[in-house]
């Protein structure tokens, strides 16, 4: 079909549909946005309330990239479904923190005190890295990127840890000395990560990538000059800026580590 001259601008601009989890995501993604508007390039983030939704829209071509998962939970996705998915560019981890209602520190902990954490397998692994990283257990040297109970080699401040379900932590921490709490739960229950956790996460906490976010392409289009360049403005201060003013510390920055 021959287009009109009216036409031709529109039919220049290139569209990237990016798959993410939450319109919270707008914030971080604007300042992308409106750097490749400049260059003629339409970039529309698409959110998806499942998370089995984004990995199958971009193998089907219902999107161009997405930007929702860490690299575990990927590699999980392709054994499982046989995705020809790559991930293209680091963003950030989402923080697992310490948060308390009866102690100001973590220097408070007493010997016997409760510690709530999340029961799912992922979570609980995260919140035990978290718990050494806090200097409140020791794991052995041979546990992995997931820790388990069995991994513990030295209660060193001698807490008892209460597993319940993620969704459970926020509304224990009046019954326990703290609690670690997922990061959309601990907003829900209005709780600001740089103002009311007592021990922070942190990349430095993890072994490996398995808990960094990723933003992902098709396998067949990994190499592709324009998303290398979506992903390098993605990493950027201003990024960091966000991250830091809107979330509070929430995510921490990933791809320099």
């Amino acid at each position: 079909m021959a287009a009109g001259c009216g036409d031709n601008k529109a039919a220049d601009v290139q569209k990237v549909r990016i798959g993410v989890s939450s319109a919270a995501e707008e914030v971080i993604w604007q300042p992308v946005i409106d750097k490749f508007k400049e260059k003629n390039v339409a970039i529309e983030l698409v959110v998806f309330t499942d998370y089995t939704q984004p990995n199958a829209a971009l193998a089907n071509k219902e999107i161009e990239l997405n930007a929702f998962q860490h690299h575990k939970y990927l590699n999980n996705e392709i054994k499982k479904h046989g995705y020809e998915i790559t991930a293209i560019g680091d963003t950030m981890l989402s923080a697992l923190n310490l948060y308390s209602k009866n102690v100001h520190d973590i220097k408070d902990i007493k010997p016997g005190d409760k510690i709530a954490v999340p029961n799912d397998t992922v979570n609980f692994g995260r919140a035990l890295s978290v718990l050494q990283a806090a200097g409140l257990i020791r794991l052995k040297s041979t546990a992995g990127s997931t820790p388990e109970l069995s991994d513990i080699e030295e209660n060193i401040a001698k807490i008892e840890i209460v597993q319940v379900d993620a969704s459970q932590t926020a509304s224990l921490l009046p019954d326990v000395a703290a609690a670690i709490i997922n990061g959309q739960f601990a907003v829900d229950a209005g709780l600001v990560p740089d103002k009311d956790a007592i021990f922070q996460d942190g990349v430095q906490n993890y072994k490996g990538n398995d808990f960094i976010n990723v933003i992902a392409a098709r396998t067949e289009d990994k190499d592709k000059e324009l998303y290398k360049e979506i992903v390098k403005a993605y990493q950027s201060e201003k990024t960091k800026e966000i991250y830091k003013k809107d979330f509070h510390g929430q995510y921490i920055p990933a791809w320099d580590r």
